[in-house]
């Protein structure tokens, strides 16, 4: 069943509510909605439930969805231009032909989500489950910038600034010496350095 505008707007206002602990508040569960060719830009869903949702042809250009669940959501042809998917959990998400051009990915989880056709006007690469935090270090060939953690203020750095900081952390002279951790952290490096070499 589609959820009116008159209905989300209510959702999107008790969800500003929950952000900001006022009392009333509560987080916007929209698991599985239909919200197909709705208009939310600039609306601020961060931390909302969408999984599943329907948000094909979608108008979410602006929008804040930090640390969103939007697992398995159908974003097909939504509008997602300068919209924050910062921490979003994008798992299996339907983002064909989506316009993504300016959106930030930072720490967004893509795995197995369904970019074919989509707008990035960056080239980002992932690697999932390495290092100390079995987290995702994410790298931007066009701004050689790498993405991991909340390493230099979750601001990143340059491939080589992250290698350094790999080997003055785990390398065998690091502050916490740890061989797998080092391994891993270095094949990625290695991968991000190679798809940046055919940019």
């Amino acid at each position: 069943m589609k959820i009116s505008a008159e209905k989300l707007q209510e959702i999107i206002e008790s969800h500003g509510r929950w952000l900001r602990n006022e009392e009333g508040g509560e987080r916007a569960n929209l698991r599985s909605a239909d919200l197909s060719s709705a208009d939310l830009s600039s609306a601020n869903l961060s931390g909302a439930d969408l999984r599943s949702a329907d948000l094909s042809s979608a108008d979410l250009s602006g929008a804040d969805l930090y640390c969103a669940d939007l697992r398995s959501a159908d974003l097909s042809s939504a509008d997602l231009s300068g919209a924050n998917l910062s921490g979003a959990d994008l798992r299996s998400a339907d983002l064909y032909c989506a316009n993504l051009s300016g959106a930030d990915l930072r720490s967004a989880d893509l795995s197995s989500a369904d970019l074919s056709s989509a707008d990035l006007d960056k080239t980002y690469y992932q690697v999932v489950r390495v290092g100390s935090r079995r987290g995702i270090t994410t790298y931007c060939v066009d701004n050689d910038n790498v993405l991991c953690g909340c390493w230099n203020g979750f601001k990143g750095g340059t491939l080589d600034e992250f290698k350094t900081r790999v080997e003055s952390v785990y390398g065998r002279e690091g502050n916490n010496p740890n061989e797998q951790y080092y391994d891993e952290y270095m094949a990625a490096i290695t991968f991000f350095a190679a798809m940046k070499e055919m940019k």
